[in-house]
This record gives C-alpha cells, sequence and structure tokens, in this order.
C-alpha cells in the first residue's frame, strides 16, 4: 500500500513530534508499505523519509521545481517525481496514493489533508484520510468537523470518513476497512 504523509517542513517544538513522525515511518516500512510525500529533507519531511529509509522501506518523493531550486529535495529517495507546481504535487501524489495521512505541521499540511477530505467528498479521492493527532495536535480541526455536524453543514457519515488518532492499531483498522462516502449530491 502507498501511504500519502503530508506534514510540516519545520520539526515543532516538543521532540514528541519527531519521534512520533519517526515511528509512523518505522511502521510504513514494517508493514511494507510505501511512503509517499512531498519530496522535502527539511523538518518532519525529512523525519519521515529517513525514517522509512532507515528501515529499509521505499519513499517516493513529488516537489515542485521551484524547491529543488531551494535545495530542499531529499537526496535519497528511492524514486523523485519533480512537477511545475503544488497543484500538481498534490494531484501526482494522489494519483499515486492509497491512503492520506497528515502528521503535525503547518498551514500546508492543512491545505492538502483537508482538500483531500473535501476531494472523498465529492467522489475525487476514493482514500481514507487519517490525522495523526499526537499530544492532541489537531484536536481544534477534530472539534470544528464535530461543530459543522452540529451546525448541519456536514453529515455524521461523512464526519466518521475522517479518522483522528495517534494509535497505529487504529489507524491500521480504518485504512483496511474504509470504504468512500457516497458521492455528495445538493
Amino acid at each position: 500500500m502507498n501511504i500519502i504523509v503530508y506534514c510540516g517542513a519545520g520539526s515543532g517544538n516538543d521532540p514528541i513530534y519527531q519521534k512520533t513522525t519517526e515511528k509512523f515511518g518505522e511502521w510504513i516500512a514494517e508493514k511494507k508499505h510505501t511512503l509517499i510525500y512531498g519530496g522535502g529533507k527539511a523538518g518532519l519531511m525529512g523525519t519521515i523519509a529517513d525514517s522509512v529509509l532507515n528501515n529499509k522501506g521505499k519513499v517516493i518523493g513529488v516537489i515542485p521545481t521551484f524547491l529543488i531550486e531551494r535545495e530542499l529535495a531529499h537526496p535519497n529517495l528511492t524514486e523523485m517525481h519533480v512537477v511545475p507546481s503544488m497543484s500538481e504535487r498534490k494531484q501526482k501524489m494522489l494519483e499515486l496514493g492509497d491512503a492520506c495521512i497528515a502528521l503535525p505541521g503547518g498551514p500546508g499540511t492543512l491545505e492538502e489533508i483537508t482538500e483531500m477530505i473535501s476531494w472523498a467528498r465529492v467522489g475525487q479521492n476514493a482514500n481514507p484520510c487519517v490525522l495523526f493527532n499526537e499530544k492532541g495536535f489537531y484536536d481544534p480541526l477534530k472539534n470544528l468537523y464535530d461543530s459543522m455536524v452540529e451546525n448541519n453543514f456536514l453529515t455524521q457519515e461523512d464526519r466518521n470518513k475522517t479518522l483522528f488518532s495517534s494509535s497505529l492499531i487504529e489507524i491500521d483498522q480504518f485504512i483496511n476497512n474504509y470504504t468512500p462516502p457516497q458521492i455528495r449530491k445538493y
């Protein structure tokens, strides 16, 4: 299985995020999955790639040209796809992947996983979406999604199609038992 991971180009201010990222990379490699990610070497992006590689796993990066020019590309990946833009990066990652998982990160990470959740509701993403909720990092977003349900902007059925968890067992079960949401009709 190809696991798409969105995460920060920074490492955050708590070492738990880096440790969790390393552990998640080990899990990807142990399960014989392939990591699909943004191709960078900085922050948690570099940590997840290095963790998978150090555990004899495969890593496929997808990076836009302008980030290569800033020397942010990871030099040791199994495979690297170079694309012209951020939009094409997201599309290529989705084409290659089977599950979408967001580790802690900033606005870019949030934008990427949110787009995949939204696309699932309109039939453009059949992959499960998971927010790795270490130390409650994504609790504010989880509360917002629950508020969307309470205010009738999101169905409970669709809300249940997004997992917030830091349990590798729960994440594995969610991915393996996932069925895409019904295509939203208006």
